[in-house]
């Protein structure tokens, strides 16, 4: 490809390996995004096309710098949300995402929001005592939740972590299901289990579980009390009753924070039952301690094709709107682990 030639210097070779992703597919990727042709010479990126393109593509190279600087990968999703902070021109914000490291994971990956809107919900959490954030599967709702939880309580700014949401499908057939109590209720809150053991490690969280400083339950058992010097996750939410919803939001107690999350397009509750997530997001609008966090398709940060499938679905359900169908559809949801 013939045109104007730009060198950019990388630091070392993971810098470069992590810009390049495995194959190189990540250059590739680029060079679709930017039009601008990318050739990685030892820890030199040399990038050759017009004028407008190399401005482009260096712009978006340097957007990434927090990310393959510290030998993080570069993924589909970082490119995507960086190139679209550039041409929103809030190409500065992105930066200061890419710096905003909230912990560090058991394999030693680095933890942080990923989109804008990540970012502000993370900044939500840190600053009102209550949460509520609503949207589809891979958005990172309770993942970030639960970062940010850990975090808390390694600061001992919390005494104790209480994630809880509700077993929607075994209702009154809950105790027909074999082993105790935990035995039973353990594969709804396998989301949850997950986050913690990539946060902390299998044994850890063992260990902090038989002390109880972690306590992982279903929602029918947080009535009744009051949680003080705790920070709650309500994961799932979008299947609570109105009932549950308020139930499980008065029991905050002094020092304490709770998230709340959901996925308003995948309940499971019967038809004609009011999601207490969606009500709760109307009530709490505007009520001082309370943020209403909305993430969408453009801040999924799973496998690029699941941002596709969101849309997919949102714009197939719009259209069953526009032709006066139901805003629920009948037909069997999937649930979402976010």
């Amino acid at each position: 490809m013939s045109g104007a030639l730009f060198i950019f210097k990388l630091p070392d070779a993971d810098a470069a390996l992590a810009l390049a992703g495995e194959a190189e597919a990540t250059l590739r990727r680029m060079e679709a995004l930017t039009g601008a042709s990318l050739v990685l010479r030892g820890i030199d990126l040399e990038l050759r096309g017009t004028p407008s393109q190399l401005e482009r593509c260096s712009a978006l190279v340097e957007l990434l710098r927090p990310l393959w600087q510290e030998g993080q990968v570069v993924g589909p999703v970082d490119l995507q949300t960086a190139l679209s902070a550039l041409d929103t021109g809030r190409g500065d914000e992105h930066q200061q995402l890419g710096r905003q490291v909230l912990a560090r994971s058991q394999s030693g990956k680095l933890l942080r929001p990923r989109t804008l809107r990540q970012k502000a919900y993370v900044e939500a959490m840190e600053r009102h005592d209550l949460t509520l954030a609503l949207g589809p599967a891979g958005t990172g709702k309770t993942f970030l939740a639960t970062v940010l939880a850990v975090r808390m309580l390694q600061e001992r700014k919390v005494e104790k972590l209480i994630l809880t949401r509700p077993a929607v499908e075994a209702g009154e057939r809950l105790g027909f299901l074999p082993g105790d109590l935990q035995q039973k209720v353990d594969p709804y809150l396998r989301p949850l289990y997950d986050a913690l053991h990539t946060l902390l490690g299998a044994e850890k969280v063992a260990a902090l579980l038989e002390k109880g400083v972690i306590e992982i339950a279903p929602l029918a058992y947080m009535r009744g009390r009051t949680l003080a010097d705790a920070f709650v996750i309500l994961d799932e939410a979008q299947n609570t009753t109105t009932a549950q919803m308020r139930m499980v939001l008065t029991r905050l107690g002094e020092r304490s924070r709770m998230v709340v999350t959901g996925d308003p397009t995948q309940m499971d509750l019967p038809s004609g039952v009011t999601s207490g997530l969606h009500e709760a997001a109307e009530v709490l609008e505007g009520v001082e301690g309370v943020a209403i966090c909305r993430l969408n398709a453009a801040d999924v940060v799973r496998h690029p094709l699941v941002q596709r499938l969101v849309t997919a679905y949102a714009e197939r359900d719009q259209r069953a709107v526009a032709r006066g169908g139901r805003k629920r559809l009948d037909s069997p949801s999937t649930r979402s682990n976010p």
